[in-house]
């Protein structure tokens, strides 16, 4: 590999660009991080380059063909997308569903500045993938304290080398993260690099009380959210939600993706009733009416899909989270209706109890994001708004 001789200058500038966009705290240890752990050992010689945070497209990357366009992209805030299908899908071909990448830095630093974490410090890291992550914090808290656990044994065995590369030689398992890692427990933080549908009470298990639990939150409804855990004395972990974030889902949290026509083979007999309310203000809704949803209806999913002939028709679904089997529900917004048709079946009826919930959240006074919060005990989680005191009853 040929390293082009502005590559400080390239750390620089991504520097500067996270700080200008507030995922980097000035003075942050992190700065000094991008360029101890250069980003470059870590990305696939081709991938594919996905800058959604600006709206653009995809675009492939090539390290031999085409190396200008590969370094610019291992050095802009783009996520690289390194596996489609969990392997089965070339990263080339751009096509299929993706299961791993190389996280843009702005989101992988944001994390790290939430995690809070100090010289000396043990810390899980769970979803290695090409094991940047592991990197940046081996050389911030000594490899030696640093456990990261990777699912997929082709993953695990490219980030080996990578983080060699590199100089590092942090515990590198094969496994399933969401089991946590007993044997190296007690850990003081808890980084999660892969999207989950509840926490894994395991964490809290193996955290040390005063420990933090970081992780992409996504329990089913919209899209996703950061989550920061503080684990208590008492076996159970508190936190708040400060922001954004859509991760790819953990294997063992991945939701069926098969069409929503095939729940309507399911369920039972159909309900057919009437509702006022638009289902765009809950399918388009903001982050905190999603958290809203999510808290008061656990399992539900939402899909909508807009008339491709540009009628302004919009069919929402609601989807429980088991799959076809399960509960679903219906709505049809035609422009101009003063009421839209819902179908609801199976054992629960989906529209109603979300309608429930978004209209809970105009009544409580649109609460923002980070008044929600959310308590993981060994009986579950519970959902609070403001305080842990006040918890949002299910």
């Amino acid at each position: 590999m040929t390293v082009p001789p502005d590559l400080s200058a390239r750390i620089d500038a991504l520097a500067d660009l996270l700080t200008a966009q507030g995922d980097l705290a000035p003075n942050s240890r992190w700065r000094t991080a991008l360029a101890k752990v250069p980003r470059h050992l870590f990305a696939p010689a081709i991938g594919q380059a996905d800058p959604d945070r600006t709206g653009a497209e995809r675009y492939p990357i090539d390290r031999d063909t085409d190396p200008g366009t590969w370094w610019a992209a291992v050095y802009d805030d783009a996520s690289i997308i390194t596996q489609y299908d969990d392997g089965a899908g070339r990263v080339a071909d751009g096509r299929g569903i993706p299961t791993s990448s190389l996280s843009a830095p702005g989101v992988v630093i944001t994390f790290l500045e939430l995690l809070d974490v100090h010289a000396g410090h043990r810390v899980l890291d769970v979803g290695t993938g090409t094991g940047w992550t592991a990197g940046l914090l081996s050389w911030r808290v000594g490899a030696d304290q640093v456990t990261t656990i990777e699912i997929d044994p082709g993953l695990a065995a490219q980030a080996a080398r990578n983080l060699k590369a590199a100089g590092f030689s942090p515990r590198l398992v094969i496994g399933d993260g969401l089991a946590g890692y007993a044997e190296a427990a007690p850990y003081d933080r808890v980084h999660c690099t892969c999207a989950i549908a509840a926490v894994p009470y395991a964490w809290v298990e193996q955290t040390r009380p005063g420990g933090r639990i970081v992780a992409p939150y996504q329990p089913g409804f919209g899209w996703g959210h950061k989550l920061v855990l503080d684990v208590l004395g008492d076996g159970t972990a508190s936190g708040r939600f400060p922001s954004g974030a859509g991760y790819m889902m953990a294997r063992a949290h991945r939701r069926p993706r098969l069409p929503a026509d095939e729940w309507v083979q399911h369920g039972g007999p159909v309900e057919v009733s009437r509702t006022r309310l638009d289902p765009r203000a809950v399918a388009y809704g903001p982050p905190a009416a999603d958290l809203a949803i999510s808290a008061h209806v656990p399992g539900v999913q939402c899909r909508a899909f807009s008339d491709p002939a540009g009628s302004g028709e919009v069919t929402v679904w609601l989807l429980d989270n088991r799959g076809p089997g399960g509960s679903w529900a219906s709505v049809d917004y035609e422009p101009g209706a003063g009421e839209y048709t819902v179908e609801q079946a199976g054992e629960r009826r989906l529209w109603d109890e979300t309608q429930a919930a978004y209209l809970w959240w105009l009544r409580t006074g649109r609460p923002a994001r980070d008044r929600f919060g959310l308590t993981v005990t060994p009986t579950g989680e519970h959902f609070w708004l403001d305080t842990p005191e006040n918890v949002i009853k299910r």
